[in-house]
């Protein structure tokens, strides 16, 4: 038996701004013009309407699917972003979707959606269930930094200005041919501070000043790069293939020069990759799902997942859809 992915759906909000319209909504301190989009290869990026929450993202998502989501026996809800510290927001999200199934909560910052599916395949091929709804709701537009002191702060808050809301599902169900193949998963929990988002946890529970993101972007950059491309080019060691096997290959984009390099050191051929950064921004969870949903493939083609999240940690995982 194996867990085969057979419907992904993604929700953009319609509303956009562009890296121009986000550089003049900073107050209190003019970044150079130009300096976001020339940083990071983004365009745009979505933003959910006012009463919309990160359940909401997710439940347009799953009614995009080409099944209902009633015909699932588990929903986990994994995003970066939540409703609220509680309950789960996997029980908002169901019960505006009218479900009565078992649901629970993943959360691994970027890497969230993509550990979903590795707790999707894990209970599949145990027998637990058989039809799994992993979706995720991202909206942290709700935490970028608006007013800002001065450049340092602008620095600091610099990794929100990339990010984008959005919602993603992925169906996955029991197959007894075609499926997830192969996985791995690694960690260096050393660097989590890092890139935060400290505010809400028994930390900083009650503090304003901590509900923004804040991190050092060429410090993860070369936490990433001290992990090293192992995990990935492993994939292929192991499994015999190379990127020319897989229809797709969605890869975690945060900026593209970070892609760019990311793509050379991996050797992935252009054609393989979708680039959804520039006109959709940094999706978090959902950028994977994003880019299978955009990338071409049918029945039957290989397709390789590639993440990255905060934390920090990486994985992959390769499925015959």
């Amino acid at each position: 038996m194996k867990a085969r992915i057979t419907g992904v759906a993604t929700y953009l909000p319609e509303r956009t701004l562009t890296s121009s319209d986000v550089e003049r909504r900073i107050e209190g301190y003019a970044p150079r013009r130009g300096i976001v989009e020339r940083m990071t290869g983004i365009r745009r990026r979505h933003v959910a309407r006012d009463d919309q929450q990160a359940s909401d993202l997710a439940v347009e998502a799953v009614r995009r699917l080409p099944r209902p989501a009633s015909d699932a026996d588990l929903m986990i809800f994994a995003s970066a972003s939540q409703d609220m510290v509680e309950p789960a927001t996997a029980h908002i999200a169901a019960a505006k979707l009218g479900l009565s199934c078992p649901v629970f909560d993943v959360k691994n910052a970027c890497n969230s959606l993509l550990n979903g599916l590795q707790v999707a395949e894990a209970l599949i091929l145990s027998g637990a269930h058989r039809t799994v709804l992993v979706c995720s709701g991202e909206t942290p537009s709700r935490a970028i930094r608006w007013r800002v002191r001065d450049r340092a702060q602008f620095a600091d808050s610099f990794a929100g200005y990339t990010l984008s809301d959005s919602g993603a599902a992925v169906l996955v169900e029991a197959d007894a041919e075609r499926g997830v193949f192969y996985r791995d998963f690694s960690a260096d929990s050393a660097a989590w501070a890092v890139g935060t988002l400290p505010g809400g946890g028994s930390v900083h529970p009650r503090d304003p000043e901590h509900s923004y993101f804040q991190g050092d972007g060429r410090r993860l950059k070369e936490a990433f790069e001290r992990i090293g491309p192992d995990i990935f080019l492993n994939a292929l060691k192991r499994t015999g293939l190379t990127w020319d096997d897989f229809a797709v290959v969605a890869v975690h984009q945060v900026a593209m020069p970070y892609l760019r390099f990311l793509a050379e050191v991996l050797d992935i051929p252009d054609d393989r990759l979708v680039v959804s950064l520039p006109e959709h921004g940094n999706c978090a969870s959902a950028t994977l799902p994003l880019q299978l949903a955009l990338g071409s493939w049918e029945p039957g083609d290989r397709v390789a997942l590639l993440g990255l999240g905060g934390g920090i940690s990486m994985g992959v995982m390769l499925a015959e859809m």
